[in-house]
């Protein structure tokens, strides 16, 4: 029978049942209580009559509730499908319309946002105090399993560039990418891991939860980040392993400036990594000379059930390379017109297949036949190149790329220049249509309040390092960057902020 992921508990619970495995501000969880949890959950799913191949949407923040659910579901062999508690009540709906729920859970005690989305819906209390949930719908239709290949969850991709899709995660995909992440971070039963990262994403449920459960790993759960719980975490509860998207790092950046922090304590801290997003090479030597120690990269998406490239951890890269295939994982760089295989160095479309490729997007075959190739390929829309020695670049989004003058304009390289300027904290660059069909390069920058950059010297910068048609038209100060609940940047706010005032000039 095909593992799984609950499995990774069973495990546990037969061996360290004693073992603590969720530590909260004020409770600690065993695998044990872990186990109690899931065990009342899974009565209480078939008292619902939640069938195989159901859908259970969970509106959450992280917790041990959610953690218990996502597991239990796994038991009865539904399919659970989280949604960010952040997320507007029209998104909410969205979701649970588009997943055809069976039932809806949410995790109301941890999250004042969750409890005002359960507001909305009438919902009852839950066997396990922390959650509630609406009435079953009969009409719900159940999945058979795509080609016998069982479904451990749905993902929602994040929809920055586009509507969002869901994609099927598959338990075999799911459980292999949690055994690969911990033993590409030698993960045990002597660590423990700062999850804040949210479980309704690819990036909490298989590198945090899934892989820590597997190796036997304990967390530091948090529903939300907050920058100086973190340093509070590392200085004083043992924190081993801290990973986050780039967002993380560059808010606790800020913080340690605001308040003057050098060098924060961490005594047990050996491993740092930063995924679901591109790394500025700026961003990534100011974290290292924080911590004295290397900050990890990868490449990773939904529709891989997590990462399929790893820098490796006994090597530290100058670079802002995503490292090297881990195993199960195929990838190539292909003409992204006609699908040929590039050679080394040159760049094109990143093209994936292996283990942890999903099945599909859920109820849309359109689109699932618009994204997978001949041969199994999963084509991602990612530009990127590979080096000679196997290691991978991401240079941006196929949809992204800015047409100059005739050039390709990436936005990662303008956004790396910028980013390495002192007093841009943070950049991210659209390209904007004129009137002739050109496009314009417009950069979005978040300033250092307290050290804002000299406008000349930056135009001196730029000019030092981009070619004429790269460098931007415009240079926008914003105080923030809009980003989704998982931390990626929302470029489509961005320019639809563009396409409003090109309306009202």
């Amino acid at each position: 029978m095909e593992f799984r992921i609950h499995q990774f508990l069973d495990r546990w619970l037969q061996e360290a049942p004693d073992r603590p495995f969720i530590y909260l501000p004020d409770r600690t969880l065993s695998y044990a209580d872990l186990g109690r949890l899931v065990d009342a959950l899974e009565a209480e799913l078939r008292a619902l009559q939640v069938r195989s191949g159901d859908r259970v949407l969970v509106v959450a923040e992280n917790c041990p509730e959610h953690a218990a659910l996502l597991l239990a579901c796994s038991r009865v062999g539904a399919w659970a499908c989280g949604v960010n508690a952040r997320m507007a009540p029209g998104e909410v709906r969205g979701f649970a319309d588009k997943a055809d729920a069976r039932v809806v859970y949410f995790t109301d005690r941890v999250s004042k946002a969750a409890a005002a989305h359960a507001e909305r819906y009438g919902v009852s209390p839950s066997c396990v105090p922390g959650l509630a949930h609406t009435a079953v719908r009969s009409d719900a239709r159940a999945e058979p399993e795509p080609d016998g290949n069982p479904v451990a969850a749905i993902i929602f991709t994040s929809g920055t560039t586009g509507t969002p899709k869901g994609v099927l995660m598959s338990q075999r995909g799911v459980a292999h990418f949690a055994r690969v992440s911990a033993q590409s971070r030698r993960l045990g039963p002597n660590d423990k891991v700062y999850a804040f990262v949210p479980m309704t994403h690819i990036f909490g449920l298989g590198t945090v939860l899934l892989a820590s459960l597997s190796a036997g790993a304990a967390l530091e759960m948090r529903s939300q980040f907050e920058p100086a719980d973190l340093l509070d975490a590392l200085a004083h509860h043992g924190i081993t392993q801290l990973q986050g998207p780039p967002t993380l790092f560059a808010r606790l950046l800020q913080h340690c400036e605001q308040h003057g922090i050098s060098q924060p304590a961490a005594p047990h801290l050996r491993y740092l990594y930063t995924g679901a997003g591109p790394l500025d090479l700026a961003l990534k030597t100011k974290v290292e000379a924080l911590f004295g120690q290397t900050l990890h990269h990868g490449y990773a998406m939904s529709e891989y059930a997590g990462s399929l490239h790893l820098t490796r951890i006994n090597e530290a890269r100058s670079d802002t390379s995503a490292g090297y295939c881990i195993d199960g994982a195929e990838l190539q760089i292909v003409d992204p017109h006609s699908g040929r295989p590039l050679p080394t160095g040159e760049r094109g479309e990143i093209w994936v297949r292996g283990t942890g490729l999903m099945p599909g997007y859920f109820r849309d075959p359109e689109a699932t036949a618009a994204a997978l190739r001949e041969g199994g390929w999963y084509a991602t829309g990612d530009l990127g190149e590979l080096h000679a020695d196997g290691a991978l670049f991401v240079v941006g989004r196929l949809k992204e790329m800015i047409i100059r003058s005739g050039f390709n304009v990436y936005p990662s390289e303008v956004e790396h220049a910028l980013g390495s300027f002192p007093g841009i904290q943070r950049a991210a660059v659209v390209g904007q249509k004129e009137a002739d069909g050109n496009e314009a390069v417009i950069a979005f920058v978040v300033q250092d309040a307290r050290h804002p950059p000299d406008l000349d010297a930056l135009q001196a910068h730029l000019r030092e390092h981009l070619a004429p048609y790269k460098r931007p038209a415009r240079i926008i100060a914003i105080d923030e960057l809009p980003v989704n609940a998982n931390g990626k940047v929302m470029k489509r706010e961005l320019q639809a902020r563009l396409e409003a005032e090109q309306a009202q000039a």
